[in-house]
């Protein structure tokens, strides 16, 4: 547990090796004033002993010894100043070693932090805005941007959603808009790339999931419309079968599963939460297995199996049970707080964040 001096929002783990440190993330505080801030936290590696001692002891209270311990663990590596809160942030998804150590963070603009080490020893770091991006030339005011994405095919895209209801893809190496598309009738609220480059699709005010192909912007399709058109918050992509996304609606305690060979209908609707939902995360090495997050301060992880033992690279349709409403979470934890978001580590899959006030806390799945 990390307990920043502001209350959190936008969170995201780092994809990139830290020979200082046994992960990293990017916290957002969430203020409402003009003035706000991102942090880098890093986690100290911890030897075996510790590592041990987490694994057979899950179930420890977040007031445990074990959680004050990793409170002193995990430390403020770096902190710079962000206008206005930050409604998303992601660390490059490049990690070769030519790709630079880098953020983005959408707000008013979408601005991109390189972030380098400081030379003193200790794993801290300074941060340099390397670009800012406005979709509107013609003038000076900005429609807030509500989410983005990195393209991690190809680093050099971004794509970004706006109240404005546009979609924009930004070419960083350039930085200009590659397109910009009416993509709602009204405010767009997010956008998630598939896998490869061209594939993306975005969720808004207007209630629909729309998806879209870089190399024909002419036609976009509804692959999902909501119950009395409800705005539909987030979206997030099924990180091992293109196939299927996540979406939930506004002030709903329900997550839709869809499949976009099937229009139209959830393929599955995850209820047991007891408030709204505020935040999925897929994991990242099973197609079956998804993660929820709300109000209610819980954490909860689905199985949309029937059967547990499938290889990843096998490309075998989700074999989803026949009664989907009557599916129940295989693991479920309770929080102290109003879970505000929640993201499953890519690189180190077994690690989970949520943050709730101004606490971040890493769960061991």
């Amino acid at each position: 547990t990390y307990a920043a001096p502001w209350t959190v929002y936008a969170m995201a783990w780092s994809h990139r090796y830290d020979p200082q440190a046994q992960f990293r993330l990017a916290i957002g505080s969430y203020v409402e004033r003009y003035s706000n801030s991102i942090q880098i936290i890093k986690k100290r590696p911890s030897d075996q002993a510790e590592d041990l001692r987490a694994m057979n002891d899950t179930n420890l209270p977040p007031c445990s010894s074990t959680s004050q311990q990793d409170t002193s663990q995990m430390y403020k590596a770096c902190e710079f100043d962000h206008p206005y809160p930050c409604t998303k942030v992601l660390w490059n998804p490049d990690i070769s070693t030519n790709g630079r150590d880098m953020v983005a963070t959408t707000g008013d603009y979408l601005r991109l932090w390189n972030l380098e080490d400081d030379g003193s020893g200790t794993g801290t770091m300074n941060a340099r805005r390397e670009i800012m991006l406005n979709s509107n030339k013609k003038s000076d005011y900005c429609a807030p941007l509500t989410s983005f994405d990195w393209n991690e095919t190809d680093p050099s895209l971004i794509g970004t959603a706006s109240i404005d209801t546009t979609c924009t893809i930004w070419d960083i190496t350039t930085q200009k808009a590659q397109t910009q598309l009416i993509a709602h009738e009204r405010e767009v609220f997010d956008l998630a790339f598939a896998q490869g480059k061209d594939i993306f699709a975005s969720v808004g005010a207007d209630g629909s999931v729309r998806m879209f192909d870089l190399r024909r912007l002419d036609h976009s399709t509804i692959i999902y419309e909501s119950p009395n058109g409800s705005p539909l918050l987030r979206l997030e992509w099924n990180k091992q079968d293109p196939n299927y996304l996540a979406t939930f609606t506004e002030d709903s305690s329900m997550t839709f599963i869809l499949d976009v060979r099937m229009p139209s209908t959830p393929v599955a609707e995850l209820g047991s939460h007891n408030a709204c939902v505020n935040a999925t995360a897929w994991a990242p090495h099973s197609y079956c297995h998804i993660c929820t997050a709300g109000d209610d301060s819980q954490a909860l992880i689905w199985d949309l199996s029937s059967t547990s033992s499938r290889h990843v690279d096998e490309s075998i349709p989700m074999p989803f049970m026949t009664e989907t409403h009557n599916l129940n979470p295989i693991l479920a934890y309770n929080a102290e707080g109003e879970i505000n978001n929640l993201q499953w580590s890519t690189t180190q899959w077994d690690w989970i964040s949520i943050v709730f006030r101004d606490k971040l806390q890493i769960l061991r799945v």
